[in-house]
């Protein structure tokens, strides 16, 4: 299978999808007093950061997909690992911003990372250039889950 422009459409207009529904979920963080108020990580970027953050995350994301599919005899697992990824990825901000739960995110962080992971794997094998695109990814999980855990430790 080669690289398919339709796929990759459908894989951004899910992963924007994906962002625009987290962000409706969560409502404003900027207005949210118990986040305000929280002690957050000395490291916790500017907010206009996460914006510019998951949009390239999320068109790298698809063009990895994309390849990873493309590259796939049996895409079966890669969609299903895909699908607990934009579903884990959606249920963190209402979890941490509308409930208020940062150990139930922190523990939704880390299974995101772990799929992550597997998905980093799996390409390896497939497309070892390919994985380049997923590590900005990876990264910032595991900055989010740094920042999540020193929420819930530090409050």
């Amino acid at each position: 299978m080669k690289f398919s422009v339709r796929l990759l459409l459908l894989f951004l207009v899910l992963n924007f999808g994906a962002l625009a529904l987290g962000s409706w979920l969560m409502g404003d963080p900027a207005t949210n007093d118990w986040y305000q108020s929280s002690r957050k990580a000395p490291w916790t970027p500017p907010g206009w950061v996460f914006g510019a953050a998951w949009f390239t995350i999320m068109a790298l994301f698809a063009v990895f997909m994309t390849v990873l599919l493309g590259k796939s005899s049996h895409p079966r697992p890669l969609i299903v690992l895909y699908a607990i990824q934009w579903m884990l990825n959606v249920s963190w901000n209402p979890v941490f911003f509308v409930h208020h739960l940062p150990l139930t995110g922190l523990l939704i962080l880390l299974a995101l990372l772990a799929v992550l992971v597997i998905l980093f794997v799996r390409a390896y094998k497939l497309s070892k250039p390919s994985v380049w695109l997923l590590i900005p990814y990876i990264l910032w999980m595991c900055i989010a889950v740094s920042m999540d855990a020193y929420l819930w430790y530090m409050n």
